[in-house]
């Protein structure tokens, strides 16, 4: 399905709005399985995102506005076909304690300021989307990933402990509530953990018996029966409690200009939490099941669902890699569930909240935990260990990030380990020596001065574009060539095959070289320039300093050029 066209870039400058790509093209073979995790999603999402409300410091019916409108908008805008939009942790506790010091909790006038930060948190994903900023999503590599959900699988996991054993944490960071949990093992409840444990066993049993059997759903079903018929409240197991029906009134918040300011920075902070996790869960998701990504499309998407959120009274929501894992698990591979979700929701809302009461809380502890186990990606770090002990590294320094100071700093630190291992790459690259060989014709030799390709020719290759940065390390080397060598050099050559850009800066040195090669009568000479690299030779004015007859094309055009200009028979033919 196609819609209105905006600017893009393309040579058309033209772009098609492609609704339901995280939908379409389906199979039909694939409809029910998918129905029936959006179902299962349903039952395990539904009281988590009545937990994050009181986060959040919103009526608890809020929680389950966020797994309606916002999850059919994101299903329609959005591309990634498993990323699911809902309510966060890291988010809810942002408005918890921007908003809180502007209204009482969870009163009219909270609620309103709350929805107008996800309009406004909207606002800044569309402003995004435009400016077509998806592109950070590129850099979180694999390792990176690998570490960000192994870090959330702990941290979710440790979190649930408290409602798995009956023990009160009110700590938000995960050490904290590992220590209250510790601390509490003496007052820990048995029948809750007897509870907790009976779903833990109904999960693994049913995926043992079948694997798409949905045993979470099992579980919800049979612990609200069990809980109604046995009186589990009077056996102290703590229950979910009332829970208002009806589906949400759509309208703009009730706020002025003056406290849209106020809510600036909270909209901002975020703007950056939804970007940088849910980039993250969709590359994941994405990766593992060979699929492609249009970042852009999925902020498309959240601007959607967040827009959603804010018109129907709830707040924030992002892309949440625990019930992303929640619907893979749940046998989900389209939107279709996602959809299904929502239906099942809207259902919920309109006839079964009297039902929800009798839900145990520790039911949503114990498959959260399961759930959040799944993503401990061991098997991943087994990999990395053994063929890559440095991306190892940087992995568990992402895991221990996202555990110790929670998604938002551990993604963020994240992005910054990737782009420093990139310019770490960048800022000292392999260099070599470039000879000739009567079998292999070519061949790449540490930087050693005195090796030569020819009497008085060096060939030095640089595997790296040349910038500022690196720019000393390249002219260092060139130098090392030149006036350490043994025997005289008469022309060093630049093998630039890996060099398709060169900055001002770097420029200025390779003039710099060239004039004082030059003054040792050497002659500088490139080889292998692209036609982007001329371009900035051209641009920066150096192509007249070096010679259009000293740039070439190939190696072997090259070599022939410095036989000729010396007299010396061909070596190579």
């Amino acid at each position: 399905m196609n819609g209105v066209r905006f600017p893009d870039g393309k040579k058309d400058r033209q772009w098609r709005v492609a609704l339901f790509q995280g939908v379409l093209p389906f199979k039909h073979s694939r409809v029910m399985p998918d129905i029936l995790a959006g179902v299962t999603l349903a039952a395990m999402t539904i009281p988590q995102a009545m937990g994050y409300t009181k986060i959040a410091g919103m009526p608890v019916v809020t929680g389950l506005y966020t797994l309606l409108l916002p999850i059919v908008a994101f299903a329609v805008f959005g591309a990634s076909r498993y990323l699911v939009v809902a309510a966060d942790s890291a988010t809810a506790v942002i408005l918890a304690v921007g908003v809180s010091p502007l209204a009482a909790v969870a009163s009219p006038k909270y609620v309103a300021l709350v929805s107008m930060v996800a309009l406004m948190t909207a606002g800044c994903l569309l402003v995004a989307r435009l400016l077509r900023v998806g592109f950070l999503a590129d850099f979180l590599s694999r390792t990176v990933l690998i570490g960000f959900l192994t870090g959330v699988g702990l941290q979710v996991s440790i979190a649930m402990l408290g409602e798995m054993l009956g023990i009160t944490v009110r700590s938000t960071r995960t050490m904290g509530q590992l220590w209250t949990v510790l601390q509490g093992l003496p007052q820990l409840r048995w029948p809750t953990l007897a509870v907790s444990a009976g779903v833990v066993v109904v999960i693994f049993g049913s995926r043992r018996l079948a694997l798409r059997l949905p045993g979470a759903l099992l579980a919800v079903v049979g612990a609200i029966v069990l809980s109604a018929v046995a009186d589990f409240a009077g056996h102290g197991i703590a229950l979910i409690g009332p829970v208002t029906g009806g589906l949400p009134r759509l309208s703009l918040p009730d706020v002025s200009w003056g406290e849209m300011t106020a809510l600036l920075p909270i909209a901002g902070a975020c703007f950056v939490i939804i970007v940088a996790q849910s980039s993250a869960t969709a590359r994941a998701y994405a990766m593992r099941h060979h699929q492609s990504l249009n970042e852009n499309r999925d902020l498309l998407g959240l601007c959607a669902a967040d827009a959603a959120a804010g018109l129907s009274g709830t707040f924030v929501v992002n892309g949440s890699p625990t019930q992303t894992a929640m619907m893979e698990t749940s046998g989900g591979s389209s939107q279709i569930a996602h959809l299904a979700t929502a239906a099942t929701v809207a259902l919920v809302l309109l006839f079964l909240t009297e039902t929800l009461r009798f839900l145990p809380i520790c039911v949503l502890g114990a498959i959260v935990f399961v759930v959040a186990v799944r993503l401990v990606d061991v098997s991943g770090l087994r990999t990395l260990r053994r063929n890559s002990p440095t991306e190892f590294n940087l992995a568990v320094v992402t895991a221990a990030a996202v555990v110790f100071l929670g998604v938002e700093h551990g993604i963020l630190l994240a992005l910054v380990l990737s782009l420093l291992q990139h310019v770490r790459h960048g800022y000292r690259p392999n260099t070599a020596v470039i000879l000739s060989d009567p079998d292999e014709h070519w061949r790449m030799e540490p930087v050693t001065p005195g090796k030569m390709i020819e009497p008085g020719l060096v060939m030095y290759w640089f595997g790296a574009d040349l910038y500022y940065a690196n720019a000393n390390h390249f002219v260092e080397q060139a130098h090392l060539l030149v006036n350490q060598s043994p025997t005289p050099v008469r022309w060093l050559i630049i093998d630039a095959g890996a060099i398709t850009t060169i900055d001002f800066s770097a420029g200025r040195a390779l003039h710099e070289l060239q004039q004082d090669l030059a003054k040792q009568g050497v002659v500088l000479a490139l080889t292998r320039v692209s036609t982007n690299l001329r371009e900035d030779l051209n641009r920066l004015e150096l192509t007249k300093g070096i010679g259009t007859n000293r740039m070439f094309v190939s190696r072997r055009d090259c070599l022939a050029a410095y036989e000729r200009a010396n007299n010396i028979q061909p070596s190579i033919s």
